[in-house]
């Protein structure tokens, strides 16, 4: 996965991925309205899971439903796509649609359209509302949720077994089973990927468990809060400097790393999300899951929201190309081609009636777990333009902030003053 959903799975080989994927022949400008160009991530982690099988399929179908139109498909690696879409806008050379993961920026400049300029009234209102109230700006909705996910606490029921722990509700149980787990050393009792691959993600996790966050009630940043200080705090005097967090400093350990830790039997405790929880099972892991244990100073049965993660399809203004899009993104937010895409890399649709539709969710309790945290998820401020830049910031730093002579409040002011200077500049 890149570093949002939560995002979405890690990209197949530049070899495999990059490049245009053209369904049918043709000019691959966006002028005429009869060319439709979609950028998208590439969701797969291997040639054989590669995104390239849904999308020939889904334009295939797409172009003999609608004679004489035309859709290319150029995918690139997580890690690419945001700069290779910015590189196309500032070239004068902007895709028709583009799914990536941060669309703000573009709106801010004026050059997307909104949800109410492509789809119907019902197709608008379909999206599930914490993602709809993510992908808008003021009242008007521009990035359209694709595919979610929300994140969950996993344990090793094997090894929690063997360590006579008890799955965990608050932060000390959570010490108790982490200290069990070394006890019977376990090499990560509880994984915590701080390092620069997605940061901001676990951060987001811990600030949430204790009523903290991102964004304040006026919606602006609240980095440096109270409650984010007792929370980096309380992970560093309570996870960190006792030796419950393994053998890399959490500054240094990144999330795929920690997943393949865990996928090995090495790990008792992270925060994962559905894919890692289906390959876990497909190599015959027993793995428990629940919502993240909350601050023992929080009130007793006191609701905290989740953490979610979207990515988003963003279509670009172009004369002549609003009628072909908005015929594009209504066939793609179809029930059953939204499902196809979320079941394949074991994700979450983001929309109602696609939800309510998905086998996957009916089937495995966990599956209906992810979508009820979800529901009720927060997720990151990405309406607010200046996000990519400050989630940088956030991944680059946030692990310094446990690190064994650091001062959590120092360091959380810190980047709080960048955060500022960055959203001065934006």
């Amino acid at each position: 996965m890149r570093p949002r959903l939560f995002g979405a799975t890690a990209s197949v080989a530049a070899l495999v991925l990059l490049g245009s994927l053209v369904t049918a022949c043709g000019s691959s400008g966006s002028g005429g309205g009869t060319t439709l160009r979609l950028v998208a991530a590439e969701y797969g982690n291997s040639p054989a899971t590669s995104s390239k099988a849904y999308w020939d399929k889904l334009t295939a179908a797409f172009t003999a439903a609608h004679p004489g139109k035309k859709v290319e498909v150029t995918l690139h690696q997580w890690a690419d796509v945001d700069r290779e879409v910015t590189r196309l806008v500032d070239e004068g050379n902007a895709p028709d649609v583009a799914l990536m993961g941060a669309y703000s920026d573009f709106a801010a400049q004026g050059r997307l359209y909104a949800a109410s300029e492509l789809l119907s009234v019902r197709a608008e209102a379909n999206f599930l509302p914490p993602l709809a109230e993510a992908g808008s700006v003021g009242n008007t909705l521009y990035g359209l949720p694709f595919v979610a996910s929300s994140r969950l606490l996993f344990y090793n029921e094997e090894l929690f077994d063997r360590a006579g722990a008890e799955p965990p509700k608050t932060w000390s149980d959570l010490k108790e089973a982490a200290r069990a787990l070394k006890q019977e050393g376990v090499l990560y009792p509880y994984a915590l990927p701080l390092g620069p691959e997605e940061a901001h993600a676990e951060a987001l996790i811990w600030e949430l468990s204790n009523g903290g966050g991102y964004a304040d009630s006026s919606g602006g940043y609240s980095i440096a809060s109270e409650q984010n200080t007792q929370t980096f705090r309380w992970i560093k005097n309570n996870l960190v400097a006792p030796g419950l967090t393994g053998p890399v400093p959490p500054a240094e350990l990144n999330r795929q790393d920690a997943f393949d830790a865990f996928l090995r039997g090495e790990v008792g405790m992270l925060n994962g999300y559905p894919s890692l929880l289906h390959e876990a099972r497909a190599k015959g892991m027993k793995v428990g899951t629940l919502s993240m244990p909350v601050s023992d100073t929080l009130r007793d049965g006191q609701a905290l929201p989740s953490a979610g993660v979207a990515d988003w399809m963003m279509a670009f203004k172009h004369d002549d190309n609003r009628e072909l899009v908005g015929s594009f993104l209504e066939f793609v937010y179809e029930d059953k081609n939204l499902n196809e895409f979320a079941g394949r890399y074991h994700l979450l649709p983001s929309t109602v009636s696609a939800t309510q539709a998905s086998k996957d969710a009916a089937a495995d309790p966990s599956g209906a777990q992810f979508l009820n945290a979800l529901r009720g998820a927060e997720l990151y401020p990405v309406n607010e333009p200046s996000w990519l830049q400050v989630s940088n910031t956030i991944k680059r730093n946030i692990g310094k902030a446990v690190a064994p002579s650091a001062d959590p409040k120092a360091v959380l002011e810190g980047i709080a003053q960048q955060v500022r200077d960055i959203a001065k500049q934006t």
